[in-house]
């Protein structure tokens, strides 16, 4: 399935002009901010965890809206019940958001956007037998710092929220929905086409 939301994009991407592209290279601290409770006295939840984040944006011509793809090395997370770790969940996590860029005459443009993010489970290890890939609401808020002797390129800070909670089957059969719901903070450097 992956394969086919990368080709219909590019197919759909490869019409459109690439003066109006940026591509920011960053790195990310992943935050999940939920923990899941599985029976009394049992809380599980997912580590913190650093990234390589990479993503590609689309602007439209001279409108303040644009359209940003955030991908990603996958991403190796501790899961940890009651602190102690009993498995491990990779997983690729993109992200899609429409932006609202607040153009203005200063060097900062803060930004907004909405959008999806997938949970796609990579592998899995320990008592974590399957994972399933899961769907959920992105938003994004943050802003790019482009200095006045710079022609293309800039530094960025965001902070992305992500609605995902992926169902976990462990070895003894036991099923849950681990709720994970991270807060994605990133600092990169982009470049303008």
């Amino acid at each position: 399935m992956l394969k086919q939301i990368a080709l219909i994009s590019l197919m759909g991407i490869s019409t459109l002009s690439f003066a109006d592209w940026q591509v920011k290279v960053g790195g990310s601290l992943i935050s999940p901010t939920q923990d899941t409770t599985i029976a009394p006295g049992a809380v599980v939840k997912a580590d913190h965890e650093l990234a390589f984040t990479p993503s590609v944006e689309y602007i439209f011509g001279e409108t303040p809206f644009s359209a940003e793809l955030l991908l990603a090395t996958p991403i190796a997370h501790d899961v940890l019940l009651n602190d102690e770790k009993v498995a491990k969940i990779k997983h690729l996590p993109p992200t899609v958001t429409l932006k609202y860029n607040l153009k203005n005459s200063s060097p900062f443009t803060p930004y907004v956007g909405v959008g999806g993010t997938a949970f796609v489970a990579w592998d899995e290890s320990g008592v974590a037998k399957d994972v399933k890939e899961d769907f959920g609401f992105a938003g994004q808020i943050g802003v790019n710092f482009k200095p006045a002797d710079a022609k293309n390129w800039g530094v960025f800070f965001d902070a992305r929220y992500a609605q995902l909670s992926p169902e976990v089957t462990l070895v003894d059969g036991t099923k849950f929905d681990l709720d994970i719901d991270p807060i994605v903070y990133t600092l990169g450097y982009s470049y303008k086409f």
